[in-house]
């Protein structure tokens, strides 16, 4: 069976700019070649040395020419022919003997690279892969902290041999443009800029991403002192005509963010929500919900208890009102028993006036029980809270009793804490007085967290000990249904 070849893009220089694709393929690799001039140093093999295993069979394909003239009888397109022959037949070899084979290649295989003369030859007969890498453009343009193009800016990219004055021509049209394959052709390139006029916008980058690397003006540059292994730069003229103005900071009033965060994680946050909280300038919320925001030392954190909501909008606006951009974090949605309410209320005093206020909605708490457990919440329902802290216990009984008689579905939030005991018992016996003892009922804790479970269970069995501060109840109408797999449901057809 055939070996597979793989054109690897090393890179510009530095051994970190290697992808981590082409390091694991380096490190696999029965066979790397590289290319090298005969002097026998190769730049793409000492990129590759971190990478490279022991054992490997290495192939040095040593140019026969470079920039010196030669005796063969092709000349020197001649010389190069022959020696990419060679050089496929040598690998072909090892293919042949079912190898795997990397053709290390400085930058891109396929931008400027010799690997691609040894691509066409064996391509056609072989498995083959191209890798690409950081072409030295790129490196150049982040070594000179220049962007290249923007919005519909065109890039031209060049090669030094071209004639001067073809040269000059192509420069004097382009929006940017990089010229390669400078050494021995700088002088010629640097009057081509100087020919089209551009030269005061031209940068010449010198081995880019590595330990010496260069940049400076085109203009500043000796030419008597230009490796091969640089390029000339003309970049963005958008980029050249920009003036940064200072960093804007916040004037005047800001604004105000009430956020829903969902029941529990990331995943159960909206986009919108994400966004908002990502462009905020202070967090304000309940400390436990807080701390599901990652931390962003740009940011200020205002951490509060979680009986003082007044308070906390109050803070929050009065932040927006000096010019903070505020969100305001509450778990589930915050409309919903939640912080929206509280700084609405706030907000409409006279000295918060000017202060805008938006509401992001989140997912629900009751949304998140009921899609566990399959679709309790299909027809009607009612959402009611059971704490009697903001409302005394007889209004609560009194709706409990208005949903139970007209068959709603129900979804019961804050059913028990650790000092209000006697509510979810209350509740239960006055629903028990309209509903049936076998009606539904789904008890969900911490959804959407790490300690999260769904019980499925009936009125009658209901355990009020079972039942915490961190749990949503949903007991179902006379319509709801749980199928012998334990899914939960209420049809949106009505008897």
């Amino acid at each position: 069976m055939a070996g597979r070849l793989f054109g690897v893009g090393v890179g510009p220089g530095d051994p970190e700019l290697v992808t981590v694709k082409a390091a694991r393929l380096i490190g696999e690799a029965d066979v790397v070649a590289f290319h090298s001039a005969r002097h026998g140093r190769s730049i793409a093999r000492a990129v590759a040395e971190p990478y490279l295993r022991d054992g490997r069979i290495e192939e040095q394909l040593v140019y026969p020419v470079t920039t010196e003239t030669t005796d063969h009888p092709g000349g020197y397109q001649g010389a190069l022919e022959e020696f990419y022959a060679d050089c496929a037949a040598r690998l072909a070899a090892h293919l042949d003997a079912g190898r795997t084979v990397v053709v290390l290649s400085e930058g891109d295989p396929l931008f400027y690279g010799s690997y691609m003369h040894l691509h066409k030859r064996l391509a056609p007969h072989y498995p083959a892969e191209v890798v690409p890498g950081v072409t030295s453009v790129s490196a150049a343009s982040a070594a000179a902290g220049r962007p290249l193009v923007e919005r519909e800016e065109t890039l031209t990219v060049l090669p030094g041999t071209l004639p001067g004055e073809e040269l000059a021509e192509r420069l004097r049209t382009a929006d940017a443009a990089a010229v390669l394959k400078l050494g021995r052709t700088f002088p010629k390139v640097r009057q081509a800029f100087e020919d089209a006029g551009r030269l005061a916008d031209g940068w010449y980058v010198e081995r880019a991403a590595t330990g010496r690397q260069r940049v400076l003006p085109l203009a500043e540059v000796d030419p008597a002192d230009v490796p091969y292994m640089s390029l000339a730069l003309l970049t963005s003229p958008a980029e050249r005509t920009f003036e940064a103005p200072p960093p804007a900071r916040p004037e005047g009033a800001g604004c105000v963010w009430v956020v829903g965060l969902g029941p529990a994680g990331r995943p159960w946050l909206t986009p919108e929500a994400q966004d908002v909280l990502a462009s905020a300038t202070d967090l304000v919320g309940y400390g436990p919900y807080l701390d599901r925001v990652p931390p962003n030392p740009r940011q200020r954190r205002h951490g509060s208890g979680n009986r003082v909501e007044a308070d906390r909008a109050r803070h929050a606006l009065a932040l927006a009102r000096d010019g903070a951009r505020v969100a305001v974090v509450s778990s589930g949605d915050p409309g919903v028993f939640a912080m929206a309410t509280a700084v609405l209320e706030a907000a409409a005093e006279d000295e918060f006036a000017d202060v805008p206020v938006q509401v992001v909605p989140g997912l629900t708490a009751a949304q998140a029980v009921a899609a566990r457990a399959g679709a309790p919440l299909g027809h009607d329902f009612c959402v009611l809270s059971l704490s009697d802290i903001l409302k005394p216990w007889d209004v609560v009984a009194r709706r409990l009793r208005a949903a139970a008689e007209a068959d709603l579905v129900l979804a019961l939030y804050n059913p028990s804490s650790s000092r209000r005991r006697h509510q979810l018992p209350a509740a239960r016996d006055l629903l028990l007085e309209h509903r049936s003892p076998e009606t539904p009922v789904v008890v969900g804790r911490d959804v959407g967290g790490p300690e999260e479970s769904v019980t499925v269970t009936t009125l009658g069995k209901l355990d009020p000990e079972q039942v915490d501060m961190r749990c949503l109840l949903i007991i179902g109408s006379s319509a709801t249904r749980v199928t012998d797999q334990g899914v939960v449901y209420t049809p949106r057809r009505y008897p």
